[in-house]
C-alpha cells in the first residue's frame, strides 16, 4: 500500500507539473472589424497582427512563454466592440486587447477599459482627444489634426496652389464625419486657406453627381475628402467625369497604398498623409513585403501596408516590450497585478520599431512622424515628411 501511495503521489505531482499552471500562454485581447463598413481597411490589420504574433512567438514569446491571441469581432459595431472588451477582460482573462480598429470603437470600447482596467490600444483610431482623461487607453498612431495640418503646410511650402477649397465628407462614418464638420475647416482656417461649408454625403450613396456639381461651382485650388478609400474613389472619379482639375487631398483616413489603382488615372496628384513609409528602415520594408505576400495568401490584394498595418504591428511588440519589463507571467492569479503593472509601465515608455525610432508618448498618444504621400505618374510616392513632435 505504501508503495502504491508513493505511486500515487507522483503521478498527481507529475500531472502538476504538466498542467495549466507550466502550460499557460501569455493572453491578449484583439478585437478586429472583418465585416461591416470597416472591413476593407480593418480586415488587413488582422494580417499584420498575425505577422508579429509569429515572429514574437518565433523569438520565444514573452518572458519565455508564448502569446496567444484571443480574438472578438465587431463587424464595424461600436455597441459589440463595448462587448468584446467586457468578454476578453472578464471572461477571457487577456491581459491587454489590441483594438478596436476605429475611433468609433474605441470611444466606446475605452470606458470598458477604464472600468476593468486593462491597457487597450486601438489599431488606427485617430481621432483628436481619443484618450484625453484615460488611464487605460493609450495609442500608437497619431491624431488627424496634427497629420492634416502637416499637409497643409507641406503644400504651400512646396508651391502648390492651395487658396481656395471645398470640404466633401461621409456623414455616417465617426472620423470622416470630423474631419469633414470641425477638423478640415479648423485647419484650413488657420492655414489662410477659404473654404466653403462642409458637403455632407452618405456611405451608401452611389449617385454623387449632385455634391461634385456643387463642388465645381466655385472651382476650387483643393477639394479635401474626409473618406475611407470607397467613397473616397467615388468622389474623386465623379469630380474628374465633371471635369474638376485642380488637386484633391486627404487626412489618413483613405491614405492606403490601395488607392493607387482604386482612384485609377483620376486620382493623379492626389495628396495624402500618412504614419508609415515603407522605406523607413529595413525593418519597415520587410514587413511591407512580409504583409503584402501573406494578404495575397489570405485573398486580400494589397500594394502596401497602411499605417495602420504597421500600427498594428508596432503595438504588439510594444506590448511585448513593456511586458517583458513588468515581468508578466499570465499567470490567471496574478492577473490585476500584472494588468496594472503592464499600464504602468506605459508611463515615460520610448520604442523603436518600422514607425518611427524612439517614440515617446505626450499622455496617451504617440509621436509619430508624418509622410506626404502624392500619387504620381500611378505610383504611391513620398512628396515630403514631418518629423515627429517631442515630447514633453
Amino acid at each position: 500500500m505504501k508503495f502504491k501511495a508513493s505511486y500515487l503521489a507522483a503521478a498527481v505531482l507529475t500531472f502538476n507539473l504538466a498542467g495549466p499552471a507550466f502550460a499557460q500562454t501569455i493572453k491578449i485581447g484583439n478585437i478586429v472589424a472583418t465585416a461591416g463598413p470597416l472591413k476593407g481597411v480593418a480586415e488587413p490589420a488582422v494580417v499584420a497582427a498575425d505577422i508579429a504574433l509569429a515572429e514574437i512567438n518565433a523569438a520565444g514569446g514573452i518572458n519565455g512563454k508564448k502569446v496567444e491571441f484571443v480574438r472578438f469581432e465587431t463587424g464595424s459595431d461600436p455597441k459589440q466592440a463595448s462587448v468584446g472588451a467586457r468578454k476578453l477582460a472578464q471572461d477571457d482573462g487577456v491581459l491587454a486587447i489590441l483594438g478596436p480598429f476605429s475611433s468609433g470603437e474605441s470611444a466606446v470600447a475605452f470606458n470598458d477599459a477604464e472600468r476593468l482596467k486593462v491597457l487597450m490600444m486601438p489599431n488606427s483610431a485617430s481621432t483628436p482627444g481619443l484618450t484625453d482623461g484615460k488611464t487605460y487607453g493609450w495609442r500608437l498612431s497619431e491624431d488627424e489634426e496634427k497629420q492634416f495640418g502637416r499637409l497643409l503646410r507641406s503644400i504651400k511650402a512646396k508651391g502648390v496652389k492651395a487658396n481656395t477649397a471645398e470640404i466633401i465628407y461621409i456623414s455616417e462614418e465617426v472620423v470622416s464625419n470630423s474631419a469633414g464638420t470641425k477638423l478640415y475647416p479648423k485647419l484650413l482656417d488657420e492655414n489662410g486657406i477659404k473654404h466653403g461649408a462642409p458637403i455632407a454625403v452618405q456611405y451608401k450613396s452611389f449617385d454623387m453627381s449632385a455634391q461634385a456639381a456643387q463642388i465645381l461651382q466655385s472651382k476650387p485650388d483643393l477639394v479635401a475628402i474626409a473618406a475611407l478609400p470607397d467613397s473616397a474613389s467615388k468622389v474623386i472619379k465623379e469630380l474628374r467625369r465633371q471635369g474638376y482639375k485642380g488637386r484633391i487631398i486627404g487626412s489618413q483616413i483613405f491614405s492606403d497604398p490601395n488607392v493607387v489603382k482604386l482612384f485609377g488615372p483620376e486620382g493623379e496628384g492626389t495628396i495624402m498623409v500618412a504614419g508609415f513609409w515603407r522605406g523607413f528602415n529595413a525593418r519597415a520594408q520587410a514587413f511591407n513585403d512580409k504583409f503584402v505576400a501573406e494578404a495575397k495568401k489570405r485573398g486580400i490584394e494589397k500594394a502596401g501596408a497602411h499605417h495602420s498595418d504597421a500600427q498594428t504591428y508596432d503595438t504588439l511588440f510594444l506590448m511585448k516590450q513593456v511586458m517583458e519589463k513588468a515581468g508578466v507571467t499570465g499567470d490567471p492569479a496574478k492577473l490585476e497585478q500584472e494588468r496594472a503593472a503592464i499600464v504602468a509601465g506605459m508611463k515615460g515608455v520610448k520604442f523603436s520599431g518600422i514607425l518611427g525610432d524612439n517614440i515617446c508618448f505626450a499622455g496617451n498618444d504617440a509621436e509619430l512622424p508624418g509622410y506626404i504621400i502624392e500619387i504620381k505618374d500611378g505610383q504611391w510616392t513620398k512628396f515630403d515628411e514631418a518629423p515627429a513632435d517631442k515630447c514633453n
